[in-house]
């Protein structure tokens, strides 16, 4: 017991709207239902737990994760409710800061029981048909400051570290069906790894929304798996397939608009590469909370996480990956309207794109950022600068032409993306002609995409329309495109804006 208030727990206790005696009754009744019947939970317990900091034994942390989860309808660990005994127990920072937002970075030996429970809280919730909304998203500042000096250490394989803690071993499950996962050996692995590749393939083709579930389900029984010790061979490619899950659930996620949990999972999967010993796959990860953090029009805050991703991927980066890495900030100082570092930093991109190569040690989450990927994120950084500076648009036709030209491999959302940067760039330069022919192709490729990004990128170039709604073509444009558009809960009209 600290004996100082638990506030992540009084914070969401206040969330949730029951009283102390409500949830001590709550508790009895599902810690009954997970087998465990003698558990006696009264209305002054609560009380210490919140008032006083008292961390109540297990299985009561997991207990109140999943009635938080379901009250809230979105993910809430231990972690959440200040109820993990590493680290801080629940205080903030004495300044009231995010210093080390959710208690990252965790202990090496919680990784893979943070992966497994957050995973089986968000499977959950797919399950009853709730919604990961309501969480507040991590400033990019804060979630760099707190991992900073934990990315630039040397890291070290769980395999080869002395056994301190295997949660997942004795836990049972926190209210959603799990069964006991087992170690594995090499052909099982080879199996996962393939896996990843199919989901990969499937998500770029067709939007997050269809298989982030079973996803998610893959990247939960990994962790069960990471729960027991294999060779350090084993273990290191497992922690890989975590981090390429994570990776891929984060995307997913991302691209439906549970932004909260893609950012987590991010961070999952950047705890889970540095398991693994793989620093440049734990900067990539984070280079995708970055680009979440663009798109939701925080570029500032992707700053500092690409930074951190730089810094923290170490000398072992590719060349390619460092390319990737600058279109990506350079993305984000468009959109502050800083042409000339944007310029700047996609002369570099370029540099170190050329002086990479693709061969069989690129790594399999690299080996899809290829010539029309340079392109397009070229394109769409000079379609996001055209916003301050009208002349930036024709560039962002050039390579988006450039891009679409090698649009051959069924990737449809990124293709859908370059039609919508093309279109705006051409609304921008003055020619709606061409950019209704483009609008026209993206429309046609979205209705059977599941990703709410390439509508929200869909709606920043409806707003470019409003100036030429006098012609005929471009008001049966904006017609189409308000029919088209998703419509808000409730179902009260669409989302367009003129």
């Amino acid at each position: 017991m600290s004996g100082q208030p638990n506030t992540r727990l009084a914070d969401l206790f206040g969330l949730a709207g029951w009283s102390k005696g409500e949830l001590a009754r709550l508790v009895n009744r599902q810690a009954a239902a997970m087998g465990h019947p003698q558990l006696s939970t009264d209305t002054s317990r609560v009380r210490r737990w919140i008032d006083m900091g008292e961390i109540p034994r297990d299985p009561v942390p997991r207990v109140l994760a999943a009635l938080f989860t379901e009250r809230l309808g979105r993910v809430v660990t231990m972690e959440d409710l200040g109820l993990v005994r590493h680290g801080r127990a629940g205080k903030r920072p004495r300044d009231g800061g995010a210093q080390h937002p959710d208690g990252v970075p965790w202990a090496p030996e919680r990784t893979a029981a943070v992966l497994t429970e957050f995973t089986g809280m968000d499977l959950m919730l797919n399950r009853r048909g709730l919604v990961g909304a309501g969480a507040a998203l991590a400033a990019g500042s804060a979630l760099s400051s707190a991992m900073h000096d934990w990315l630039h250490t040397d890291p070290i394989l769980s395999a080869d570290a002395p056994v301190v803690d295997q949660p997942l071993l004795h836990a049972d499950s926190a209210g959603f069906d799990r069964y006991e996962a087992a170690p594995i050996g090499t052909e099982e692995v080879d199996e996962l790894e393939r896996s990843v590749e199919v989901f990969r393939a499937w998500d770029a083709a067709r939007g997050g929304g269809l298989q982030r579930k079973a996803v998610v389900g893959q990247l939960n029984e990994v962790g069960g798996i990471l729960a027991y010790r294999h060779p350090a061979h084993l273990q290191r490619r497992l922690w890989g397939v975590a981090a390429n899950l994570a990776v891929l659930a984060g995307w997913m996620s991302h691209d439906v608009g549970l932004e909260p949990t893609a950012q987590k999972y991010f961070v999952i999967a950047a705890h889970a590469a540095r398991e693994g010993g793989d620093r440049p796959r734990a900067g990539e990860a984070l280079s995708r909370a970055a680009r979440q953090m663009v798109h939701l029009g925080r570029p500032d805050e992707a700053l500092d996480l690409m930074k951190l991703a730089q810094s923290g991927s170490g000398d072992a980066v590719l060349p390619r990956t460092r390319a990737m890495f600058h279109t990506i900030e350079a993305w984000a100082q468009a959109s502050m309207g800083k042409g000339q570092a944007m310029r700047r930093t996609l002369g570099q991109a370029e540099d170190l794109f050329v002086s990479g190569r693709i061969d069989a040690e690129t790594p399999s989450w690299m080996q899809t950022f290829r010539d029309e990927d340079l392109y397009g994120m070229q394109a769409l950084a000079y379609r996001t600068l055209a916003e301050f500076d009208r002349g930036a648009a024709v560039h962002a036709q050039y390579y988006a032409e450039k891009a679409l030209a090698l649009r051959v491999d069924g990737r449809e959302r990124s293709k859908i993306f370059d039609h919508l940067s093309m279109a705006s760039a051409c609304f921008i330069a003055d020619d709606p002609e061409q950019a209704d022919r483009y609008a026209r192709l993206a429309l046609m490729s979205m209705g059977s995409n599941s990703s709410r990004r390439t509508w929200d990128r869909l709606r920043e170039m409806y707003r470019l329309t409003a100036e030429y709604a006098s012609y005929p073509r471009i008001s049966e444009l904006r017609e189409e495109i308000r029919q088209a558009l998703p419509k808000p809960k409730g179902g009260r009209g669409n989302t367009a804006q003129a």
